[in-house]
C-alpha cells in the first residue's frame, strides 16, 4: 500500500509526532494552514468514517481532545477548529481529524519551533 499516514504511522517517514499510543498517532501538518495544525489518524489504514468501527472513531476524539487542550496550553491559541473529510474532498485516503488552531492575531512560526513549544 502507497500511503502516507501509514508510512508515518509506521515511522517510514519522519514526522513531528505530538501523540502516539498503540491504535492512533497525532503529529503536526507539514502544509499548515495555522501553526499548530495537528492531524490525528488511526494506525490501522482506515479510509474514511464509514470504515470506521464506533470504538475508533469515539477514541479518535478522546485523544483530540487531550490533544486540543495541549495545543491551546502550548500556543495560547484562541480555540481550535475541528475537520475531517471524506469521499471525493478527502486528499489523502487515509482517515484523518484535522486540529486547526485559531488566533485572533497572526501568529509566524516555523514547524520546529511549534513542536519544540508543545513538547515541552
Amino acid at each position: 500500500m502507497d500511503c502516507i499516514f501509514c508510512k508515518i504511522a509506521n515511522h517510514e517517514i519522519p514526522s513531528k509526532i505530538v501523540y502516539e499510543d498503540d491504535l492512533v498517532m497525532a503529529f503536526l501538518d507539514v502544509n499548515p494552514n495555522k501553526p499548530g495544525h495537528t492531524l490525528i489518524v488511526p494506525k490501522k489504514h482506515i479510509k474514511d468514517m464509514d470504515d470506521m468501527d464506533d470504538d475508533t472513531y469515539l477514541y479518535i476524539f478522546k485523544i483530540a481532545k487531550e490533544i486540543k487542550n495541549k495545543l491551546i496550553d502550548k500556543l495560547n491559541c484562541d480555540g481550535i477548529q475541528l475537520c475531517q473529510n471524506n469521499g471525493d474532498c478527502q486528499e489523502v485516503k487515509h482517515y484523518h481529524l484535522h486540529l486547526i488552531p485559531y488566533y485572533n492575531s497572526t501568529i509566524e512560526m516555523d514547524i520546529d519551533t511549534i513542536y519544540k513549544k508543545i513538547m515541552h
